[in-house]
């Protein structure tokens, strides 16, 4: 009985497997629930499921973890805090590091971990496009008016909610952010001739919350802000005013327009048109033609089958008597 139970659960269980059975060269030999630290924060991030994999190849030995979040707004965050400080920019993904011993790539709400091993791309592409329930909706475009000039690599931290702004900038209390009005905030640290400072970034959906909130965060103790559009820029007690004065000034929102561009007319769309219209005349006429026949066609066969019956009376008016 137990045995039967298993067998069918295991197509089941093969489909609950995030990581495949290989990974370029290496096998996969086990799996297991990872140990995950920070529980509060992935809560936020609203991870739904996590999954290690060891993969082995002769004696070498890799380690894989994949985590399920709630979208690609979860999955930025977790990559920008999971990603090491020494990590660098690859081209694996529009969103991808690599560490000094694997890689970190998003795909989608997905946040890949690969620990021992560096993939190359077309061995990465099976694992990939492998993700079921995959989220395909854009990243949030707050980080691209972040500033850079003199940004700590590696020191941003894209904030979704309290937990994840007490953990990386706990001087911003939760209540001043406002998170139940949809804010969402970029973090980053940048080099200053007296010091390292600070910036966070909330974007809010209006400019008039904005204008609100701006004046929420300049009651905060040492506060530095400045708003552009729906985003309000603030640096806590900055070791250099003037420095933050021109990280501030980096900041600026540019409102990103899309415009629907008119399809070009070309000489053969205008000819395959005609020749379309022609064709749907011929249909029409064909049509016109066939139903003619068919109802002449019936009126006969009636009119014979009564035999001798007089044909319908023609109706008559008699307009001349009045």
């Amino acid at each position: 009985m137990k045995l039967r139970v298993l067998l069918l659960l295991l197509p089941a269980l093969a489909e609950a497997a995030i990581w495949p059975d290989a990974l370029g060269p290496y096998q996969r030999t086990a799996t297991a629930k990872p140990a995950l630290t920070d529980q509060a924060l992935w809560d936020e991030l609203g991870l739904k499921e996590a999954e290690s994999a060891v993969y082995q190849n002769g004696t070498a030995k890799v380690t894989a973890t994949a985590y399920r979040l709630q979208d690609t707004t979860a999955a930025l965050s977790a990559f920008d805090w999971r990603r090491p400080a020494d990590a660098k920019p690859s081209r694996l993904a529009n969103l991808a590091a690599e560490t000094a011993k694997g890689v970190l790539v998003v795909r989608g709400n997905y946040l890949l971990s690969i620990e021992g091993y560096q993939p190359a791309a077309a061995e990465l592409a099976p694992v990939l496009d492998g993700l079921r329930d995959a989220d395909t909706t854009p990243l949030p475009t707050l980080p691209g008016f972040f500033p850079d000039q003199n940004l700590v690599p590696n020191s941003e931290r894209y904030i979704t909610g309290p937990v994840a702004l007490q953990k990386f900038d706990p001087g911003i209390p939760p209540s001043v952010a406002a998170f139940h009005l949809a804010a969402e905030a970029q973090l980053g640290v940048f080099h200053s001739p007296k010091g390292d400072l600070t910036l966070a970034v909330f974007n809010y959906p209006t400019n008039q919350i904005a204008m609100q909130k701006q004046g929420d965060f300049q009651k905060l103790a040492g506060a530095v802000v400045k708003r552009s559009g729906p985003l309000v820029a603030v640096i806590l007690s900055p070791p250099d005013a003037d420095a933050a004065e021109r990280v501030l000034a980096q900041v600026r929102y540019e409102a990103q327009i899309t415009l629907h561009e008119a399809t070009p007319v070309t000489p053969n769309a205008v000819g395959n048109m005609l020749v379309n219209i022609f064709i749907l005349i011929g249909i029409l006429l064909a049509f016109s033609l066939v139903a003619g026949l068919f109802v002449g066609g019936f009126r006969t066969v009636v009119l014979r089958r009564r035999q001798g019956e007089q044909e319908d009376p023609m109706i008559l008016l008699h307009l001349e008597q009045r």
